[in-house]
């Protein structure tokens, strides 16, 4: 890979801007120092839908990530704070690379890798870098890295594989869910009913319908829409990433949800339970990592571990960490803190996760489709994927948390405790004024809101 010209200060985490806030402004913003403010593109239009509706597999469909569909309801949380740390972080322009972000987004898009970037470089604009392999030049090598999907009826994109890399992308500062990405279609599905369709998507196991808790969901439960906010975090997933070429590698013929299957035997047998350990510790998520990598790379390779599939089929790898010590291989490379210059995995995901600003504990939680007013008076109410339609009212000392949700009416909280909006969008005013904790509408791990009306911001901590 050629490093090229190194790309202008990105970004970094402490500072304010990372995730897109759109507003469409009717009125004057009183913005308090909020910075990065768009005004949101249309959704998938008419256009997009036809392009679609045409496709046949193996055709390349350029999209934004606002038209995708999920086809799960979990993803790792941690693989994309991982990636998000890592994009946001200087360390592989010091070590004379070109920041990760780029690689894999050329990567994604069927092109190689990275060739070079201009200053100021940003995902959103491809013109500002280039790949090795140029558009209408991609072999079948770069085409087999590339993220699929699915056409469904009315033109719909179902993504198939890529929930954790695109939605890195949608959380990047400089990326955002108008992003433009290539996904290679994996089939047309578009002329069948909706009952037909989800069935035939069940039967090539194409979704994933059961939650992080081994709960079954049904197809109305998965999210609409890429983003962290719509997604629940599936720790055992995560960790099962991070034990990638230390107690599996993925094979050529991976089998679909692959890190999930892993994940499942994980819970099953036992091994490294959520709760067993401490996510927010370094030492105590190693731990963790290296007993399930253990445990991975030590079952008996004809044993069936989840979905009629072998541990050989999934890619067990043995002997662990292919046969390095502990302090070597790719453990040993996991094991880097964030102080090296090349940190591990954990490292990068820890330090962008202690930047993810925690709301309050839910005393009410508002799920599902909600008309009338809705008055917050005191406690902690949390919309999460939640349809609320009528005004909403945050009364002094109480607080707003809504995640992964749609809003129709004016919004007001004067003197509030906390007020968080991720991934979130709201057709209607914004006015948060006095808020005496936290205001939160952007950030790291905040999924971009899309806000269509005036904004008020006025004397808040955020």
């Amino acid at each position: 890979m050629s490093t090229g010209p190194a790309p202008a200060p990105f970004p970094q985490r402490r500072r304010p801007g990372l995730g897109v806030l759109a507003a469409a402004a009717a009125g004057a913003l009183a913005l308090g120092g909020l910075s990065g403010l768009t005004t949101p593109a249309a959704a998938a239009g008419a256009p997009a839908a036809a392009a679609a509706l045409r496709a046949q597999p193996g055709d390349l469909l350029d999209v934004t990530l606002d038209q995708v569909r999920p086809t799960q309801s979990s993803i790792g949380y941690d693989e994309v704070y991982y990636k998000l740390g890592r994009y946001t972080s200087p360390k592989d322009e010091l070590n004379g690379n070109i920041n990760k972000r780029f690689d894999d987004w050329c990567e994604t898009n069927g092109q190689g890798v990275a060739a070079s970037v201009q200053p100021g470089a940003r995902l959103a604009d491809p013109s500002s870098f280039t790949c090795t392999i140029a558009l209408g030049e991609e072999t079948d090598a770069a085409r087999a890295e590339m993220k699929t999907v699915v056409v469904g009826p009315g033109g719909a994109l179902y993504l198939t594989d890529g929930h954790h890399t695109l939605t890195s992308f949608l959380e990047a500062p400089d990326g955002g869910p108008r992003l433009h990405i290539r996904l290679k279609v994996q089939a047309n599905l578009a002329d069948l009913s909706p009952a037909a369709f989800w069935q035939a998507m069940r039967d090539r196991n194409w979704v994933r319908l059961v939650d992080e808790k081994d709960q079954p969901v049904t197809v109305d439960q998965l999210p609409q829409r890429l983003g962290l906010a719509y997604f629940h975090d599936d720790p055992s997933r995560s960790l099962v990433y991070f034990t990638r070429d230390i107690g599996y590698s993925v094979p050529d013929d991976a089998a679909e949800y692959l890190e999930f299957l892993w994940g499942d035997w994980l819970r099953g047998q036992g091994i490294a339970l959520p709760g067993s350990y401490d996510p927010a510790d370094s030492a105590s998520y190693l731990a963790a990592v290296r007993t399930a990598s253990q445990a991975m790379s030590a079952v008996p390779g004809d044993t069936v571990i989840a979905d009629g599939r072998t541990a050989d089929q999934l890619g067990r790898l043995t002997p662990w960490n292919a046969g390095k010590k502990p302090t070597g291989g790719e453990f040993g490379k996991l094991s880097a803190p964030i102080t090296d210059a090349k940190p591990g995995k954990i490292a990068y995901a820890l330090d962008l996760r202690a930047e993810v600003p925690a709301g309050p504990a839910c005393t009410t939680t508002v799920t599902g489709s909600h008309t009338g007013p809705l008055v917050v008076a005191t406690g902690t109410t949390c919309l999460t994927a939640a349809r609320q339609t009528g005004p909403v009212v945050v009364r002094a000392g109480a607080s707003l948390v809504v995640r992964g949700s749609e809003l129709t009416g004016p919004v007001q909280a004067v003197g509030a405790g906390t007020v968080q909006f991720c991934g979130t969008v709201l057709n209607g005013p914004l006015s948060v004024v006095n808020t005496r904790d936290h205001l939160t509408l952007t950030g790291p791990g905040c999924t971009p809101n899309s806000l269509n009306g005036p904004v008020q911001l006025v004397g808040n901590h955020s």
